[in-house]
């Protein structure tokens, strides 16, 4: 081999290596100026020896020549359809089903994310891409070789050492947001129509005849399924979304596999929450077993595979005018900038502010006042913005300045290291203190009821409550004085806040706002230490230890309990006399949980509560909250359009409770 061969090779392993680590594990090693220049010099190199090119060179995939038509492919395994599903009891009842398919058997869950993109069949022989195919009709589909070439992420070659000689991966085209705002500020420089949204210039791009173009758009591939392998070792969906790293595909990113459907499901509801901080566009997620024998058991209907679902959520979008970025200050001293937008109806309702969560997310987005924004709602997700549309932007819109010091108590702001958020420090800061007791009163905190968000305000502004502990301290009175609230208002609050000392443990975990600390976390606490005196006495590496806790929440555990803030905090609370241990209340434990070792099963739609927060009650009282009804189901809470759960019931002689009966039963126990 001649010395620019040996270069040249070296160069073309070198950079496919960067860009696996860049697509596919999101770590590149070097700088984009140090990887153009490793670029250049292998398109230098390339020039100078025009013999030495070859089809998978990293320098060909800016498209050739356009093709005269697309050829249609049979696809090698069939690309079946997703059931799926927008209702969780729905996605509950899938599971069940699944279960009842492979009775007695453990089955591990995948959670991945649903990509809004174009379904796209990658082929390798020999480690070399020789087509790219679309979904088409599952059976046949489009011959998009041509473009796929061009698609950022996709090998021409794949890497590593042990390459079946036949590999089909399945995955999606995509574009993120980020370039859909850089193609339609371009457009508008030429005179042409701005695209609407990410997947019709996906879906578009992809079957166009010139490559060139395709590869204009800066097109991006995800790879989430297995086609046909042909010696593949992988026993399960995590260990082939490890093999597809090592071969140098990306494969779809915030993959989890928990150990049942409940844990998948509950991650799931966690995961939707989170969604504003891609830049590419998801229509909902896709739980699938992990196992492949099991799925192999599990087979296929004739349209769709028995061994995933998609849990798909609507999706309502407006285009709006951001008229100015204000900043709030959280129960933990997170500055979150909120986005003030001229009001637009969206999914039924007017919105006129949206989250931008953290400076990062501005600095991504380049949100500025004056721009117009795209502005989503999924779900139960609160809305957020996707996107800027920047060939609509205003002169003179300037980068948004977030402050460096609080907004209520001017202290200097500092960033969480390693982290994303900006925090007041100051924890008797006005609006830190505001929010916390906003929190402490709160249903599945305290429950403190009439202790609300205008009379806290005025608790504060007064001064009458600095700390936790002077809520206790207060007297009919004081609140009697205080605007709309007269004496029989402010003995029921006395009371109620009287009444309140005797919560569980774990709901005081949970008021204090610990960061890192909710409801779950701080259950687990309470079961596992018993009393406050105890957990204070635990080191980081004993709270670590804990399930579901980890270094991180231990950390911040162990930092309040031993810092002066928290350390005053609870004497204070002890002196005032709130429940410091798990179980401490005098009266008898059949008092204490009414409910328990009965199980409950709750279904509808509910009026008063939310489902986890009666479900939380449910538990406070001794009972075990499930989501199928059977005949070892003592109770089933019935809210409107109780459905199948319903019916069951009633045939297995399951007692029905409407939600006024549950709330009988739970008078005076709580």
């Amino acid at each position: 081999m001649s010395k620019a061969a040996d270069e040249i090779e070296k160069l073309r392993d070198e950079i496919r290596g960067h860009d696996a680590r860049y697509y596919g594990a999101a770590a590149p090693t070097i700088s984009d100026l140090e990887y153009d220049r490793l670029m250049d010099r292998l398109k230098e190199l390339e020039a100078a020896h025009p013999e030495l090119v070859t089809p998978d060179s990293p320098t060909q995939r800016v498209g050739g020549a356009p093709v005269d038509e697309l050829d249609s492919v049979r696809h090698l395994v069939p690309m079946m359809s997703i059931d799926n599903t927008y209702s969780l009891a729905e996605l509950r009842k899938y599971g069940e089903r699944t279960a009842k398919l492979l009775p007695e058997e453990p089955i591990e869950w995948v959670v991945e994310l649903k990509i809004d993109g174009v379904a796209m069949s990658l082929i390798y022989e020999q480690g070399k891409l020789v087509r790219g195919v679309t979904r088409g009709d599952g059976t046949t589909g489009d011959d998009v070789t041509h473009n796929v070439r061009t698609v950022l992420g996709v090998p021409l070659r794949l890497t590593g050492h042990d390459v079946p000689p036949l590999v089909e991966v399945r995955g999606e085209v995509y574009m993120t947001n980020t370039d859909l705002a850089r193609l339609n500020t371009e457009r508008k420089k030429q005179g042409l129509e701005a695209y609407a949204n990410t997947r019709n210039v996906s879906a578009g791009s992809i079957r166009l005849l010139d490559p060139r173009i395709c590869a204009e758009r800066r097109l991006r591939l995800f790879c989430h399924g297995v086609g046909q392998i042909e010696g593949l070792h992988a026993t399960t969906h995590m260990e082939f979304l490890q093999q597809l790293a090592d071969w140098g595909l990306p494969a779809t990113p915030h993959v989890e596999c928990f150990p049942d459907f409940e844990a998948a499901i509950t991650h799931s509801e966690t995961l939707i929450e989170r969604l504003h901080e891609l830049d590419f566009e998801v229509d909902g997620l896709v739980l699938k077993v992990n196992r492949f024998d099991q799925r192999a058991r599990l087979g296929s209907t004739s349209k769709s595979p028995r061994w995933l679902i998609a849990y798909k959520f609507e999706k309502y979008e407006a285009v709006t005018q951001l008229n100015e970025i204000r900043v709030q200050v959280g129960k933990t001293g997170t500055i979150t900038p909120v986005a003030e937008l001229e009001p637009v109806e969206l999914a039924g309702t007017i919105v006129s502010r949206a989250s931008l969560h953290n400076a990062d997310e501005v600095a991504r987005k380049d949100v500025r006042v004056g721009d117009t924004v795209i502005v989503e709602k999924a779900g139960k997700i609160i809305p957020h913005i996707v996107r800027v549309e920047t060939h609509l932007r205003p002169e003179g819109a300037v980068p948004f300045a977030f402050p460096t010091h609080c907004p209520e108590c001017d202290s200097v702001l500092e960033k969480d290291e390693g982290g994303v958020y900006i925090r007041c420090l100051n924890t008797a800061c006005p609006a830190q203190l505001r929010e916390r007791l906003r929190y402490f009163a709160s249903r599945t905190a305290m429950d403190i009821e009439g202790l609300g968000e205008k009379l806290i305000d005025q608790l504060v502004s007064t001064g009458l409550v600095k700390r936790f502990a002077d809520l206790y301290e207060l007297t009919v009175a004081q609140l009697a004085e205080l605007e709309r609230m007269g004496e029989k208002s402010a003995q029921n609050v006395v009371d109620a806040i009287e009444e309140s000392k005797t919560r569980s443990l774990a709901r005081l975990l949970n008021a204090l706002t610990i960061r890192h600390v909710g409801t779950r976390v701080a259950s687990i606490l309470a079961e596992r230490f018993q009393t406050m005196a105890v957990l204070s006495e635990a080191n980081v590496e004993q709270l670590s230890e804990v399930d579901e806790v980890g270094p991180i929440i231990a950390e911040s555990v162990h930092q309040f309990l031993h810092n002066e803030y928290g350390r005053e905090t609870i004497a204070s609370l002890a002196a005032a006399g709130v429940n410091m241990e798990t179980a401490v209340e005098p009266t008898a434990i059949a008092e204490i949980q009414p409910f328990a070792g009965k199980t409950f099963v709750v279904t509808g739609k509910l009026e008063k509560y939310t489902r986890d927060e009666i479900q939380e009650m449910i538990k406070r009282l001794g009972g075990r909250a499930v989501s199928s009804v059977s005949s070892s189901t003592d109770f089933l809470v019935a809210g409107e359009k109780s459905g199948s759960k319903l019916a069951k019931a009633q045939e297995l002689g399951v007692a029905v409770l409407s939600e006024a009966e549950f709330d009988t039963m739970c008078a005076g126990r709580e």
